[in-house]
């Protein structure tokens, strides 16, 4: 799986959170972030959604999407960071990667292997 923003890669390795722990934990006592890494948090519907940087101990940009439309975009301080937005789906990129995204635009998780048409 890759993360796409206008049709090019904004993230080549993606981890989606797909279990209770797995969202809890979310980036909690990892040391880094690699390049070209997002870990992705799905849910089922539309609703104003927390992050939180605790135990966190290096910044990361997050992207809050409703039906793959960017509503909110923040970056997040180790240890301190907070913020909140309306979202179903929410990503967390290393810190600098969403420098070109913006409310609005178009951010979608894709297979590697499907092939439209």
């Amino acid at each position: 799986m890759y993360l796409v923003h206008d049709d090019a890669p904004l993230a080549t390795r993606v981890e989606v959170a797909d279990s209770f722990l797995a969202r809890a934990r979310g980036l909690m006592f990892r040391r880094s972030l690699p390049e070209g890494y997002a870990l992705v948090f799905e849910f089922g519907r539309p609703v104003v959604r927390s992050l939180h940087m605790l135990f966190v101990p290096f910044p990361i940009d997050a992207v809050w999407l409703v039906d793959d439309r960017v509503t909110r975009v923040a970056r997040l301080d180790s240890w301190i960071g907070f913020a909140r937005g309306r979202a179903d789906t929410i990503v967390e990129l290393p810190a600098g990667t969403t420098a070109a995204v913006e409310p609005g635009d178009v951010v979608r998780v894709e297979d590697a292997g499907r092939t439209d048409g």
